[in-house]
């Protein structure tokens, strides 16, 4: 594949600590992108801010402003990313749906292009800029806008389970499963707006673990012991 948009988890960035930043973690992504950047894929990236804030985090905030919270931790996590991701010889640009200063870019999908043309790893950050949508939504926004072939889902958990593993032990992991079925059984691999939008417009996913060593250059490099996700 040429083009991707990876989902980062932002607790799985947090690693064992759940709040802020693992650099080790990170590192080890950014090592692993370095690769598959070297191989000549185009990147696009796309971070939770669940290791900041959430906008259900308290119910004594207005729900619009929760939200823009929460999208300012998804700017904070790119930021952080981006530069780990420099320290290890890559190229970044940040794009955000809003003026965000001199932080980022205003997001087009000319300049995105443009960013990937030229090699660098492009960071969506910011959502879709609107409140009540999720960067669930946001990364398959952004990867039908951007003609991504394929959105690469890295979780804490290693695929799609028909029950939550945590809790039950005898879950059933799924190799491959249709979008339909995750809708109609609400196995929530995104939230229920992301799915639609992925299956109204043909847009794969593939889930694999974040912690499981070279997890994304395996998976990309046809040796994927996730779940893939049909259209």
């Amino acid at each position: 594949m040429r083009r991707i948009l990876l989902k980062l988890s932002g607790e799985a960035l947090a690693g064992d600590k759940r709040f802020g930043f693992d650099e080790a973690t990170v590192r080890g992504v950014a090592l692993q992108i370095k690769q598959l950047v070297d191989d000549g894929m185009q990147i696009g990236i796309v971070i939770g801010g669940g290791n900041f804030w959430r906008g259900r985090s308290s119910e004594n905030i207005d729900r619009t402003k929760a939200d823009q919270i929460g999208m300012l931790a998804t700017i904070m996590n790119c930021i952080y990313v981006s530069e780990i991701f420099r320290s290890v010889g890559m190229k970044t640009n940040i794009l955000t749906p809003f003026e965000c200063g001199s932080f980022t870019k205003l997001f087009s999908k000319d300049r995105a292009n443009k960013y990937f043309e030229k090699g660098q790893v492009v960071f969506f950050a910011g959502g879709t800029g609107h409140p009540y949508f999720s960067t669930d939504t946001g990364v398959v926004l952004r990867a039908i806008e951007v003609d991504a072939e394929l959105i690469l889902l890295a979780k804490s958990i290693d695929g799609v389970y028909d029950a939550d593993p945590a809790k039950c032990p005898d879950a059933k992991k799924y190799d491959e499963v249709s979008i339909n079925e995750v809708i109609e059984k609400n196995l929530q691999v995104v939230d229920m707006t992301a799915s639609i939008l992925a299956r109204d417009n043909k847009m794969p996913m593939w889930v694999v673990g974040l912690n499981g060593e070279n997890s994304i250059v395996d998976a990309m490099r046809g040796e994927f012991h996730g779940t893939k996700v049909t259209v």
